[in-house]
């Protein structure tokens, strides 16, 4: 039914769906955008604002106290304020809001894993302080320089802690469900589909939201290319003709159906097996 098919545009084209694709560690599948050097160098500067009020808020209030203090108690209090504003606080924030600081919350950005998912309190240790390096004392320059060589735009702290900023903002769009085929559905419910290899399934996915917006040679050169890989995966083959968008669909949708089959199976087992833990045994009444 297909042949493999390969030129530029379309491995480009590739490339570019398996970049914007991540997995969490929960095995979901999100379509990311890093964010551009340009928006995460705003939101730092707003982090730094931010900072730089309460840092100026919190002198004036607390000068009464500083001036009774001698030289050795307020170096511990520098020290601990130093820590507290640059190390204590990013930490706290990112910890709980999952990625997000007053700045990313004005950008639309979020700090998330390699793999896709939320960062604990060690990735947000760890850019806090590689932070006081290449964003507070090179003002920045390290930072930029970092998220301009590295193709997730990250700077030494992400590159150390794993993690990279990806834009949430104005990037919610739902993907058109897919419909199985007419002439493919009888086919496909008793067709033997085996799982597909880790990339490929999303992959397909992602080119069936996208052929509207693709290069007709490039749509139809990656259409072949995926169809290729996931029919030797399929069994017996499609019907002969059969065109390779129309086949990628059918075996998705009929994934999809199935796994969704087997998982109200095991929510109904799970069900049940809970009722009968809580049943008094003997229907000795309670």
């Amino acid at each position: 039914m297909t042949t493999r098919v390969s030129g530029p545009e379309a491995a480009l084209a590739q490339a570019r769906l398996q970049d914007d694709l991540i997995v969490t560690g929960e095995a979901v599948a999100l379509e990311s955008r890093p964010a551009s050097v340009g928006m995460r160098a705003l939101g730092s500067m707003l982090d730094a604002i931010a900072v730089a009020a309460a840092a100026y808020l919190l002198l004036i209030a607390a000068t009464p106290l500083l001036n009774q203090l001698n030289a050795a108690q307020l170096g511990v209090v520098q020290v601990v304020t130093v820590a507290t504003i640059f190390v204590f606080v990013p930490v706290t924030v990112e910890t709980l809001t999952r990625g997000r600081s007053l700045g990313k919350l004005a950008t639309g950005i979020r700090v998330v894993r390699n793999d896709g998912g939320p960062i604990r309190m060690r990735h947000a240790l760890v850019r806090a302080l590689v932070g006081i390096g290449d964003l507070w004392l090179t003002l920045g320059a390290m930072a930029v320089i970092s998220a301009i060589l590295t193709r997730r735009g990250k700077r030494v702290g992400d590159i150390l802690a794993g993690t990279y900023a990806v834009r949430i903002r104005g990037d919610d769009r739902a993907l058109p469900p897919l419909i199985m085929p007419p002439e493919l559905a009888a086919w496909a419910a008793g067709a033997d589909i085996r799982r597909l290899p880790d990339g490929v399934g999303l992959a397909a996915r992602q080119f069936l939201s996208r052929t509207g917006s693709m290069d007709r040679r490039a749509r139809e050169d990656m259409g072949r290319q995926l169809a290729a890989r996931i029919e030797p995966l399929v069994s017996p083959p499609p019907p002969w003709g059969t065109h390779p968008e129309r086949f990628l669909a059918a075996v998705l949708v009929a994934r999809r159906d199935r796994e969704y089959a087997v998982g109200l199976r095991a929510r109904e087992r799970e069900d049940a097996e809970a009722a009968q833990v809580t049943r008094l045994p003997h229907q000795i009444a309670g």
